[in-house]
């Protein structure tokens, strides 16, 4: 075996210093940006919203494709309406049948109300009638008794009187059945309204359907997925496609108990991201968790003793992202810096830059 000579011994004796010396500045190294800063790293997100049909049907067509940028109300993709529209066209046959029949039922009305008023002028000359044949009867009695007329007449005027006073008892009856007509017709035309009122919300209804077949976006976003093809037949509630809001935009990361715990909503946060760390992108906190939970595995913490961290989000300002929002990548992972003292610094290396 080959002895080392001195000058191999003097170089490993120089390796073996400059290791020690590596091996104590990591350890005395700064370890972060102070007492009043935290950090943690995290991956972009986005709010993601699912395109999806309201009723079961055929999709007839799909208007955008993957990464297309959209607009709040663009039309996105349409359902097959064949079936809803037929349907549409007997509702609104069923209209035209109820104004029809509340038409009829009208008219009815207006025929019993006629005949009440008919049965209440017979009721008036049966009452005229009925006081003639009492005055007549009243003074043949008079004369009866007085010998002036035989007693036939007198059992013959009451006889009339009887008559007229029935026939009176029979007007009245009329003038009751006639009324009772006139309720029967007018709950004719209520029920008329009520089948008009029907059919118009069934109508109203199925052109919401109509409406509600062509998916719009609720907000505006990107396509991230075409979740369904056209000529799919999907069930209620079926995904067409699957967007992200480019607006609403933030880093989630998570923080030991004793840094979460002086973490308040709306404090400074600053982003660096892997993809482009010349820039240092603003955000704040819009989200800290209530619960502790345990740590992630994809987490890297500084302090990988802590088995328990609390979740907290960085929302960046939507004004300064719809000025980038076809930059916007969700998914892309980075550092997030909280300033927990006010009164901190930010250091010049973490002040905002942002692309021009």
């Amino acid at each position: 075996m080959k002895r080392p000579t001195g000058r191999n011994l003097a170089w490993a004796l120089a390796l073996l210093l400059a290791v020690g010396a590596a091996g104590a500045w990591y350890g005395l190294r700064p370890t972060g940006l102070g007492e009043g800063f935290a950090s943690g790293n995290g991956r972009i997100e986005a709010t993601e919203l699912d395109v999806a049909t309201k009723l079961a049907g055929r999709v007839a067509e799909i208007a955008v494709d993957e990464g297309d940028f959209v607009t709040e109300g663009q039309e996105l993709a349409r359902m097959d309406t064949q079936v809803l529209e037929a349907e549409l066209a007997q509702a609104r046959a069923e209209v035209r049948r109820a104004e029809n029949g509340k038409a009829t039922a009208q008219a009815l009305v207006a025929q019993r109300e006629s005949e009440k008023a008919t049965a209440r002028a017979v009721v008036n000359q049966r009452q005229a009638e009925l006081t003639a044949a009492q005055k007549r009867f009243a003074r043949t009695r008079t004369l009866v008794a007085s010998n002036a007329l035989p007693q036939q007449q007198l059992d013959d005027d009451r006889a009339v009187q009887e008559s007229a006073a029935a026939a009176l008892v029979a007007a009245r009856a009329q003038v009751l059945s006639a009324q009772a007509g006139v309720e029967a017709a007018k709950s004719q035309v209520i029920e008329a309204q009520s089948a008009i009122e029907a059919a118009t919300a069934s109508t109203l209804r199925l052109v919401a359907d109509i409406d509600d077949s062509v998916l719009r976006a609720p907000r505006a976003g990107r396509v991230q997925y075409r979740i369904a093809q056209p000529g799919e037949v999907l069930a209620p509630g079926g995904r067409v496609l699957n967007m992200v809001d480019l607006v609403d935009v933030y880093m989630t990361f998570f923080l030991p108990a004793n840094q979460a715990g002086r973490v308040i909503i709306g404090q400074e946060v600053r982003l660096v991201l892997d993809a482009a760390p010349q820039y240092v992108i603003p955000a704040k906190v819009s989200y800290v968790a209530s619960v502790a939970q345990f740590t992630p595995k994809t987490v890297e913490t500084a302090s990988e003793r802590e088995k328990l961290v609390f979740r907290v989000k960085a929302r960046i300002d939507p004004a300064l992202l719809k000025k980038y929002v076809t930059a916007v990548k969700t998914g892309l992972p980075g550092m997030a810096y909280l300033r927990l003292d006010p009164r901190a610094i930010w250091p010049e290396r973490l002040a905002v830059k942002v692309p021009l």
